[in-house]
């Protein structure tokens, strides 16, 4: 109920609820994946139900979105068949005043930044506390191919030595006792940075080393940030327009978006 949400989580659910608003009936919408994105996909279905939205079609990044938007009524096909998105929202790690973003703690960075690329508008859904003056407090995901990763990690450490950085430890995600395994069937490196001072040029030196398959920096990939406030207050900024727009929403009492949305 939205009576017992945290403020952390009505902030992400006014965020959504907003960001649910800019899709329209047939358009192809990429969804993307963790606690944020997970609030969208339940405004998207309650908006299907109620016969808004029948004709969208979703294009998830990950297993566990397109199960969650299927169970909630949402036409699910694959990038593929969809071509190109009209829109795909998404959560984010961080954000700077650029709208640079830093993605990935899900384990999916590799497909939201195709989704996200592939699509005519990328919007960010994300509580208050994401933004931050400069990227890195946030661990760096990498995702890298199993074989040779600790190859691949030093690597890494070795040329982070002449970045902007103020870390520069490199740690394998981990799942219990096992590594962590992308739906791709990658492993992610988390680069312990503190504070990027260049994020363009990091993301370009880390993708031409072998073993990485992609970075979480998300540079020039994002066109609006919404945010959302514990109170129901709601930001837009929009990137293109130059435009900045408050708003205030109320919570309503929801049983069905309000259960099983943990991360």
């Amino acid at each position: 109920m939205a009576g017992e949400l945290s403020p952390i989580d009505k902030a992400k659910y006014v965020a959504a609820r907003r960001a649910a608003d800019l899709v329209e009936d047939g358009m192809r919408v990429g969804l993307g994946t963790g606690s944020t994105a997970a609030w969208l996909v339940r405004c998207l279905g309650e908006m299907v139900r109620e016969g808004g939205l029948r004709s969208i079609r979703g294009v998830p990044t990950s297993h566990r979105t397109a199960e969650l938007a299927r169970s909630v009524g949402i036409n699910v096909v694959s990038l593929d068949e969809a071509k190109w998105l009209d829109i795909t929202i998404d959560g984010a790690d961080e954000f700077d005043a650029d709208m640079n973003l830093t993605k990935g703690g899900g384990g999916a960075l590799l497909i939201e930044k195709i989704v996200a690329t592939a699509s005519d508008q990328m919007v960010v859904i994300a509580d208050a506390g994401k933004e931050v003056e400069s990227l890195g407090a946030f661990p760096l995901p990498v995702e890298v191919i199993p074989f040779g990763w600790r190859t691949t990690q030093a690597l890494i450490e070795e040329t982070l030595i002449s970045m902007d950085v103020l870390g520069r430890t490199a740690t394998l995600r981990m799942n219990g006792e096992a590594p962590f395994v992308t739906d791709e069937g990658n492993h992610i490196l988390d680069l312990h940075l503190a504070r990027i001072g260049n994020p363009r040029q990091l993301a370009m030196v880390l993708n031409q080393m072998p073993g990485v398959v992609e970075n979480g920096l998300f540079i020039d990939i994002c066109d609006t940030v919404v945010i959302g406030y514990g109170d129901g207050r709601v930001e837009v900024r929009d990137i293109n327009q130059g435009t900045v727009e408050h708003d205030r929403l109320d919570f309503e009492d929801t049983d069905n978006l309000f259960t099983d949305l943990a991360e």
